[in-house]
């Protein structure tokens, strides 16, 4: 029995099948449970471990998902990376529903979501400069182009407060700005992964042309449900690879994001 993990996955309820010799946690937080109880295993030789973001009945609204505690969670039980599978809209009409985004930056536009670890006994200030690992961000690159799907390397990720989709007018204005993508979940995620030093990378599939991007009525939830659950296979075995080939030992900034600040309480 796997107890605990090096890695982290945050996804849909699609990803449980990536894990050999699974055992399913009950895990308390500071910030509440996680969205689901997390599940534990292996994927190769490496100790992965799992949350289903919005809880594995889908009972988790974007601006509900209890975030802290997933990502608490996942520290508490050694986990130093973490990748994040999601879906997106596109925001350019040469990102096509199937394509793969690895963004290197972050806009937020969400409202009211708690953001921080370190909202009591002083500030802590962290960089964000670059949202996204730098290490992993590459891995995944790569893993996704030697399987033969042309990952789009770089570009802006726009998280939107949902659970609503963007306006024409709003989607026009993302676009306008030379942001590539948008979704619902990218953030507070990030930011909190970064509090507590831990490598973040966004995997995000493209399910959609944004409402300001094409004609028509816009987007529908049912039909951005529908396509990631054709592509999930395609997104299991990049997100199994990737996890394989990511570094034993961590080289990149993240790590030590919170060098040289005195915290006003330990981490797990």
């Amino acid at each position: 029995m796997v107890t605990r993990a090096d890695i982290g996955v945050i996804g849909g309820s699609g990803f449980y099948s990536l894990l050999d010799d699974a055992e399913e946690i009950e895990l308390a937080t500071p910030y509440g449970p996680p969205s689901d109880v997390v599940t534990v295993g292996r994927i190769g030789s490496r100790s992965v471990a799992f949350i289903p973001r919005h809880g594995r009945d889908h009972r988790f609204p974007p601006h509900r998902i209890p975030y802290r505690a997933n990502l608490w969670a996942l520290r508490s039980l050694g986990v130093r990376q973490v990748l994040a599978p999601s879906a997106v809209g596109s925001l350019r009409a040469e990102y096509g529903p199937g394509t793969l985004v690895v963004p290197d930056q972050l806009v937020d536009r969400t409202s009211g979501r708690v953001q921080t670890y370190y909202d009591i006994d002083g500030a802590v200030h962290v960089s964000f400069a670059d949202p996204y690992c730098s290490s992993g961000r590459a891995t995944a690159v790569q893993t996704a182009r030697s399987g033969g799907w042309e990952a789009v390397d770089g570009g802006t990720l726009v998280v939107i407060e949902g659970p609503r989709f963007s306006t024409r007018a709003e989607s026009q204005w993302f676009a306008g700005n030379g942001w590539s993508i948008v979704g619902m979940t990218g953030f507070p995620e990030s930011i909190l992964a970064r509090e507590l030093a831990l490598c973040y990378t966004s995997l995000s599939l493209v399910t959609d042309h944004d409402a300001g991007v094409e004609a028509g009525q816009g987007v529908t939830h049912d039909e951005v449900l529908e396509f990631f659950a054709q592509n999930v296979t395609r997104m299991r075995t990049l997100v199994a690879d990737t996890v394989q080939a990511l570094p034993d030992e961590r080289t990149c900034l993240c790590g030590s994001a919170l060098d040289g600040i005195k915290l006003p309480f330990e981490l797990p």
